[in-house]
């Protein structure tokens, strides 16, 4: 069930059903493993992504990065992985799809950021 116990208490005294916190908790739950799934078709059969990621050494606004492979899971609500770059990675807490042609993650440890990444430098 996505809904903590207090969550699911919380709606049956605003009058939810059961029925009805079941059905939307695996709704989440649906969404959640389509936009992880989006989020990695992104990354397949693609050798370079472009992001707006701010890098200490570089002046650059918009990064190119050579992509290994992106490797998420869910739970519940959650979306985590990996990300992996050419000669890098960083942990993924989460994303959404944008667009078609650009996503958004939230990456962990050594980033700690919210980074934008597209196909084509022309749409960040």
């Amino acid at each position: 069930m996505h809904f903590t116990q207090r969550e699911q208490q919380a709606l049956r005294e605003a009058g939810v059903d059961q029925d009805t916190i079941s059905a939307a908790s695996e709704a989440v739950v649906e969404a959640t493993d389509e936009a992880a799934a989006d989020l990695e078709a992104f990354f397949d059969d693609r050798e370079t992504v472009y992001s707006d990621m701010d890098r200490a050494h570089s002046a650059s606004e918009i990064q190119e990065h050579a992509v290994e492979y992106c490797d998420l899971f869910t739970h519940a609500d959650d979306i985590r992985g990996y990300l992996r770059f050419e000669r890098w990675g960083v942990p993924v807490e989460g994303g959404r799809v944008l667009s078609d042609e650009v996503i958004e993650l939230s990456l962990g440890p050594t980033v700690h950021d919210r980074v934008r990444f597209a196909a084509d430098e022309d749409a960040l």
